[in-house]
């Protein structure tokens, strides 16, 4: 597949996620919430998550931002659904490695959707849209 319709395939998933997000809503069972904003464009999530046992149950945002911001919460609420809290912080680390342009190793782990938000990283200013969801479940996460 060449360049342009790999390009042209990540901007449809994004889109996708934007119009049709995922996990979108507050869980009214959660047991850690996380409002975060940023500042320099006026996206917001707030992000509730149910986690048991050390493992995150399910997920949820809501919000408002941009089409990077809120694709990235949709996408990332789906890929750590049903998985162990150091596996969802192994993924954000390696999410923040993509935006950053850095190597990443996920060959243990199923990235789905997210690789269509490698081209971000070419993007500076957009960074910080792409990565706030994840900042957010960090922070509940590490908190």
């Amino acid at each position: 597949m060449s360049f342009n319709n790999l390009d042209a395939l990540y901007r449809q998933v994004i889109m996708d996620h934007y119009k049709n997000p995922r996990n979108k809503g507050a869980l009214e069972e959660g047991n850690l919430t996380i409002d975060m904003n940023n500042p320099t464009c006026g996206d917001r999530i707030h992000l509730t998550m149910k986690v048991e046992d050390g493992k995150v149950v399910d997920a949820k945002f809501d919000g408002e931002g941009c089409s990077i911001s809120m694709s990235s919460a949709s996408m990332m609420t789906q890929a750590i659904k049903g998985k162990d809290v150091d596996t969802a912080l192994k993924m954000s680390q390696i999410f923040s490695n993509m935006m950053q342009g850095k190597d990443y190793d996920d060959h243990d782990l199923d990235l789905g959707d997210i690789e269509a938000l490698q081209g971000v990283s070419k993007f500076p200013a957009r960074i910080k849209c792409a990565t706030l969801a994840w900042k957010a479940m960090e922070k509940g996460l590490k908190n």
